[in-house]
């Protein structure tokens, strides 16, 4: 496909990364670490924080308002541990449970035992756009900290350099327009000259219905796709063609 504009966005997972790494490793490491993570930091700022966003997500005011009279820390605790259990279960992109999976996660990229996946055509492709002048982005539903730790710990190494700017799901959701909306004012581009690439067609429904180019990404392990969507298909960022000076 031929792009003549100045921004791209990239969603993650099945996009730049296999959906199988997901999956098989990051979620994994969330449910074997979470008990020892939460009873480890229970008391910290971080967490705190963190366990307000999943209340909030669940319709509280904040955890001490959904844990009522309960006092006992471990019965908070399993009652936290619950709802992430369920959240994660149901594949529920909610902006607490993102949050926590970063805190996890984070000791799994830094001491080596996870390093994140990356398509062979990823790097070369957004290190060509960098070069031609392009602004290229992050818009995932995992927290903003976590997608920093995701490129900073990769196979081919720390790539965050690359990237401009990241989004979450506190820009909005994903398949909603005015998420885009914002993310186009916040590269300073209209959004007509960005592309955003991602493996789900309500998402490229939504960017496209706020202005942007779109792109479906069709990785080896990602969902089928049935016909007539209207989005450009790639296999390979190698695809996309950048035409400058038009």
């Amino acid at each position: 496909m031929k792009f003549s504009g100045r921004g791209i966005l990239l969603d993650i997972e099945g996009t730049t990364s296999s959906v199988s790494f997901v999956y098989d490793v990051m979620f994994p490491f969330v449910h074997r670490e979470l008990d020892e993570y939460l009873s480890a930091n229970w008391e910290s700022a971080a967490l705190n924080e963190v366990c307000d966003l999943i209340a909030t997500d669940a319709g509280y005011e904040s955890f001490v308002a959904w844990c009522g009279t309960e006092t006992e820390v471990g019965k908070r605790q399993q009652l936290l541990r619950a709802e992430v259990l369920r959240l994660m279960d149901g594949e529920v992109k909610a902006t607490g449970l993102k949050a926590l999976q970063g805190l996890i996660w984070r000791s799994g990229f830094e001491n080596g035992e996870m390093r994140a996946h990356i398509f062979d055509d990823v790097l070369p492709a957004i290190q060509a756009w960098n070069d031609a002048g392009c602004d290229v982005r992050i818009f995932s539903s995992g927290s903003i900290a976590a997608q920093q730790l995701f490129f900073g710990h990769t196979v081919v190494g720390n790539i965050l350099h690359l990237f401009r700017g990241h989004y979450d799901t506190t820009t909005g959701p994903k398949k909603e327009a005015a998420s885009y909306q914002a993310i186009a004012k916040n590269f300073g581009l209209p959004p007509a000259q960005i592309l955003f690439l991602s493996d789900v067609p309500d998402e490229l429904e939504a960017a496209r219905a706020a202005g942007l180019q779109t792109g479906l990404c069709k990785r080896p392990g990602n969902a089928k796709v049935g016909a007539g969507h209207g989005h450009p298909e790639i296999m390979s960022f190698n695809q996309i063609e950048l035409l400058r000076g038009v």
